[in-house]
């Protein structure tokens, strides 16, 4: 597909972030066909040194984790508090359409970059803010991983496990790319309301926010008292055990998915052979099923038990119910309708290394896909950008050479 046209082709971005949340925003703005430029410290972004975590190699070869969030952007590493590292970066901030930061107040405040100083000398523009708590409240200040902000404080790994278990080992990005997909939702409709009116705007998105809206049915449900809703709870009295998952018997994990438990039951029992269950009030309607949630359970864990996985799919198609296999990652990387869908790319790193790599999640029927690249290099595009700036290769070589800006320089 053709890539001409792209939504934000002529609108430009700045980024000055680390990690996930805010790059995640700011690559789906690339994707959509911004110019993203990313400046960088001298000793760049924390996430090109991940690379134990994620058990990968090392350094910018092969950074997947980089590419991932950083795909389509110009990378320039500057020291911002040089003056002439400065210079540049107020040159940025004067042609930029969208700024994005997930620096904490106080820096931001301390380098003038807070939006009630930069909307004075910049009012169209659009800031995106991503916060760990927020921007009031007595842990505004507080620093804000996924782990902590979206994860732990915000009802996640303290409700969503099974109560004889542990809580879930969280993943890194989970809740940072909620952010940066909501965040970038809030910037361009800022955008839209700047070309319209003339007046930026200061879009927020927090992690701990974002975390209490992906958790709001039931924290709203959790209110009402009843034992179903006061996670953590147990497996086996969820008050709709139609959404719970089941292991078979080869050892496959099964999530059903019937929230209107009176609706599904009959055509549920009649599928697993247990016609003589579909008028038993023990079990229907749902208000009679409380009170019998473990013998219910019981007796589902053992029907599915009885089958493969090949015959519980067949059931379940059959009868035209919803469920999914829960699969592990090592599936998904071969999954038919991930591929089928344009949700994988293949992508070939400069090692000659060909790896599996996830688009943004929003199609475009007109504009096609865009590609897939690698990510810069730490300092790749530094000389080209402030080329572009006017600066003349003198003046960057001197730069270079004061240590106020940094060329390309290849980790690993």
């Amino acid at each position: 597909m053709s890539e001409m046209n792209r939504p934000l082709e002529g609108v430009k971005v700045l980024e000055l972030a680390t990690f996930i949340a805010g790059p995640c925003c700011a690559r789906f703005l690339a994707d959509l066909g911004a110019e993203v430029i990313k400046v960088e410290a001298p000793n760049g972004d924390p996430l090109r040194f991940t690379a134990v975590n994620e058990g990968r190699p090392f350094g910018d070869q092969e950074d997947t984790s980089f590419c991932l969030e950083n795909s389509g952007k110009k990378c320039v590493t500057l020291d911002t508090k040089s003056q002439a590292g400065r210079e540049v970066l107020e040159k940025l901030l004067a042609d930029c359409d969208i700024f994005i930061t997930n620096w904490r107040q106080p820096a931001l405040k301390r380098s003038g970059l807070d939006y009630e100083t930069l909307k004075v000398k910049y009012p169209k523009m659009v800031m995106g803010y991503v916060s760990g708590y927020g921007e009031k409240g007595p842990d505004k200040d507080l620093p804000g991983f996924d782990f902590t902000a979206f994860f732990a404080r915000g009802g996640v790994m303290g409700t969503m496990y099974d109560v004889d278990s542990s809580p879930m080992l969280p993943i890194a990005g989970f809740g940072d790319h909620q952010v940066g997909m909501y965040l970038a939702s809030g910037v361009l409709a800022a955008l839209y309301r700047a070309r319209e009116t003339g007046k930026g705007d200061q879009v927020t998105v927090s992690l701990f926010h974002t975390a209490l809206w992906d958790i709001a049915l039931f924290l709203q449900c959790n209110q009402y008292g009843d034992p179903s809703t006061q996670y953590p709870v147990s497996r086996k009295k969820i008050a709709n055990p139609l959404n719970v998952a089941h292991k078979t018997k080869d050892g496959y994990w099964v999530q059903f998915a019937m929230p209107r438990y009176d609706f599904y039951y009959p055509t549920f029992m009649k599928a697993l052979g247990r016609d003589d269950l579909i008028g038993d009030t023990r079990f229907f309607p749902q208000t009679a099923l409380q009170d019998h949630l473990v013998e219910f359970y019981e007796m589902l864990h053992d029907e599915v038990l009885k089958r493969s996985l090949s015959e519980v799919e067949v059931l379940m198609k059959e009868a035209d119910l919803p469920y999914a296999v829960c699969q592990t990652w090592n599936q998904v990387l071969v999954d038919e309708q991930a591929w089928a869908s344009d949700a994988l790319a293949k992508v070939t790193f400069p090692n000659g290394a060909e790896r599996t790599m996830v688009r943004t999640p929003v199609i475009f029927s007109e504009t096609g896909l865009s590609s897939y690249e690698r990510a810069s290099f730490l300092g790749e595009d530094t000389e080209a950008v402030l080329a572009q700036l006017g600066y003349s290769k003198e003046q960057v070589d001197a730069m270079i050479a004061a240590g106020e800006a940094t060329g390309c320089k290849r980790i690993g």
